[in-house]
Formats: C-alpha cells, sequence, structure tokens
C-alpha cells in the first residue's frame, strides 16, 4: 500500500510539474518572451499547493476554509484552463498544417497573446458557470417497478450524495441540504456515501444538521470510499448518534402502511482494503429475502450494479461519480464505471447515478450541476 501511495504521488508530482512548465512556456514565453517572475511563480503553485493538500485534512475551520480555497481553486483554474488551450493548440496546429506560408516569429507572438486573452475569456466565463452550477438543483425522478405493491405507488425517496462536508463546505453548506430536503416531503431518505472529507475531531459538529431530518421512514447511509479516508468507525457512530442510520450489507424491511418492501445498503466497493470486516457483501444482505417483494438498494458507486442486477434487485441508487462534475474531463469517468448520471436500466435492474450534491476537490461544477434527487417509485 505504502509502496503504490509513494509511486502514485511520483507520478502525479511529474504530471502536474509538466503541466505548470506548459503553461510558462505556452501563456508566458510564447507570447512575451522569458520572464523570471512567471517562472518562479509556476515553479512556486505547484508547490504550495501540494503542501496545502495534505493541510486541508488537519486545520481548523478558520484556517481549512482559505487554504482549501487557494488549493482546490487552483485546481479549478486548471480543470477549465487546459482544455481550453489544448483545443486551441490543437486549432492552430490544424490550421499551420494547411497553410504554407513562412513562419514569422512576430506573428506567432502577436497570436499567442490574442490566444492567451481568448483564452482568459474563456476561463472567466467557464467559472462563472461553473460556481453557479454547485448550487444543487432538484431532480424529479420517477421509477416503474415490476410488481410493485400498488399501495408503494408514489413512495419518495429523497437521495443526497457526495456531500463533501470539508475543506470548502461547511456546516452552513449542510443546514441548506437539510432544508432543501425537508421541503420535498419525504417518505424516506437515502445518503449514498462520501458525506464528509475529514475527521469527526475536526468537523463533526458541522453535520449536526441531519439530526433534523424529516421523512416518514426515516434516514439511511452507506459508506462512500471517502469516509473510509476520514475514519469511518468514528462517522458511523457519529450519524447513528443524529439519527440516521447506516446500512452495512444488510436489510430492512420498510413497512408503508399495509405494504412493505426491503431497502438493502452495502459497504463501498473498495472498503475491502480497509480491513476491520469492511467491504461489500451483496450475498449477505440479500439473504433470506422474499423475492415477491420490491427491492431498492444504496451502494456507492455504480459498478455495484453488476451484483443488483444478479441478485434481481429492482433499484439500486447510487452516487460516486458526481456526473463527471468538470466537462470534458467527465469524458475520463466513462472508462472506469458503467454509468456517469442518470437513470439506466441494466439487464433488468433500475440504476439511478446521482450527480452529488456538493463536489469534491476544485470548487465548481461544469455540464454537471449538483442535485438533490426525489426518487418516486411507480408500479409498472
Amino acid at each position: 500500500m505504502i509502496l503504490r501511495m509513494g509511486l502514485f504521488f511520483i507520478v502525479v508530482s511529474v504530471l502536474f510539474a509538466l503541466v505548470h512548465y506548459y503553461l510558462y512556456a505556452r501563456l508566458v514565453r510564447r507570447a512575451w518572451g522569458p520572464r523570471r517572475w512567471a517562472r518562479w511563480l509556476l515553479i512556486a503553485l505547484p508547490i504550495l499547493v501540494f503542501l496545502g493538500m495534505p493541510l486541508t485534512r488537519q486545520l481548523p475551520r478558520p484556517l481549512l476554509t482559505p487554504v482549501g480555497y487557494f488549493v482546490f481553486g487552483w485546481f479549478a483554474l486548471l480543470a477549465v484552463l487546459l482544455p481550453l488551450l489544448w483545443s486551441l493548440d490543437l486549432a492552430g496546429l490544424l490550421a499551420r498544417s494547411l497553410r504554407r506560408a513562412p513562419f514569422d516569429p512576430l506573428r506567432r507572438a502577436a497570436m499567442s497573446r490574442g490566444v492567451g486573452l481568448l483564452t482568459l475569456g474563456g476561463v472567466m466565463v467557464a467559472a462563472r458557470r461553473g460556481v453557479a452550477e454547485t448550487t444543487p438543483q432538484h431532480t424529479y425522478v420517477e421509477i416503474p417497478v415490476e410488481g410493485l405493491d400498488p399501495r408503494l405507488d408514489g413512495f419518495k425517496i429523497v437521495q443526497i450524495s457526495d456531500v463533501h462536508i470539508g475543506p470548502t463546505l461547511d456546516g452552513d453548506f449542510m443546514r441548506r441540504v437539510v432544508n432543501e430536503v425537508n421541503a420535498q416531503a419525504p417518505d424516506l431518505v437515502a445518503i449514498t456515501g462520501d458525506l464528509v472529507d475529514g475527521s469527526v475531531a475536526r468537523i463533526g459538529h458541522e453535520i449536526d444538521a441531519l439530526a433534523d431530518l424529516r421523512s416518514r421512514h426515516g434516514a439511511f447511509f452507506v459508506t462512500g470510499n471517502h469516509e473510509y479516508y476520514s475514519g469511518v468507525e468514528a462517522w458511523l457512530e457519529k450519524l447513528k448518534s443524529l439519527g440516521v442510520r447506516a446500512l452495512r450489507n444488510e436489510r430492512v424491511a420498510i413497512q408503508h402502511g399495509e405494504a412493505v418492501f426491503d431497502l438493502l445498503g452495502v459497504d463501498d466497493w473498495r472498503a475491502a482494503g480497509f480491513g476491520d470486516g469492511h467491504g461489500p457483501d451483496l450475498k449477505r444482505a440479500v439473504e433470506g429475502r422474499d423475492p415477491r417483494r420490491a427491492s431498492v438498494l444504496l451502494a456507492h458507486q455504480p459498478r455495484a450494479i453488476y451484483g443488483a442486477a444478479a441478485a434481481q434487485i429492482n433499484v439500486m441508487l447510487c452516487g460516486h461519480t458526481h456526473g463527471g462534475q468538470i466537462w470534458p474531463w467527465s469524458l475520463i469517468a466513462l472508462l472506469v464505471e458503467p454509468y456517469l448520471k442518470g437513470l439506466h436500466l441494466h439487464d433488468k435492474t433500475w440504476v439511478y447515478v446521482h450527480k452529488g450534491t456538493g463536489y469534491w476537490g476544485p470548487p465548481l461544477r461544469l455540464g454537471a450541476p449538483a442535485e438533490i434527487a426525489s426518487v418516486v417509485l411507480r408500479r409498472a
């Protein structure tokens, strides 16, 4: 584990250094000539960002927020800036390949300055849109369930996921989310992992608003990968104290009037690597289940759909992908996840992939607005 993390750190460091060298060469040296101050700035920035990242899990809130915005704000700038620059470079390369005029250094410098200004304008427009999309929107989803008891038709599950209370999202954001959830008058609340980034000792009080969740059948939680980076056992105890029940490879019957359905929950896909009995075990959760009952599975990662379909689960609610969070980087997520966002039918199992209620890292979204989802079960 240590060797793998060390190798990962080295690879990321090299890539980060190359990116900053590219920015210097592309935006400064080519357009304006060598500038010592810019060179030193683009050496200092990645060093400060790398030093700041571990601090986001150690600092108290008064220092955590400004450091978090500095570190992840720079990542946000890179996430928007790099695709724009690469697109313009590709267009320039194609244009030069079609034109046979002799190379003119002065003209090239002037064009580079123009491209730099154009990129700056594009970044400002994209950043403004991206910040706006971090405000959770309400999503309404109806899922037709085969064999659903008619008395369960219209049962509403309000799902939040990937809230990521931590460096740049705090207790005030959590309070606003709880108020929005309660406004939807849910029958049941589902929290599908990655609720926090940080330890209970430092930010535990910032999720206290969850104690005010109001629903007919309570609030249920399954672990995400970030809970395991943040001291999962302490967080499970904290959630229990707030009246939120964690489902760890288990099933509970939800009695709704005279009708009933099974709600199941499994640990995060990668939890087994953290030991202490953690790890997904759907076989244990479905043991003894009456197949005539409708079933809803809570899982963090979309890849849990393969086991859910094999177990003939009717509906799976998950998150993890953030809907890609920032386009076009979302295209990378499609390489590792079966589904990125929204509602899909996998074999005979419906899967809803939540885009996330908060965000991780860069404090913006682009093409994947944050959401609070009302998932309504309908008789097929």
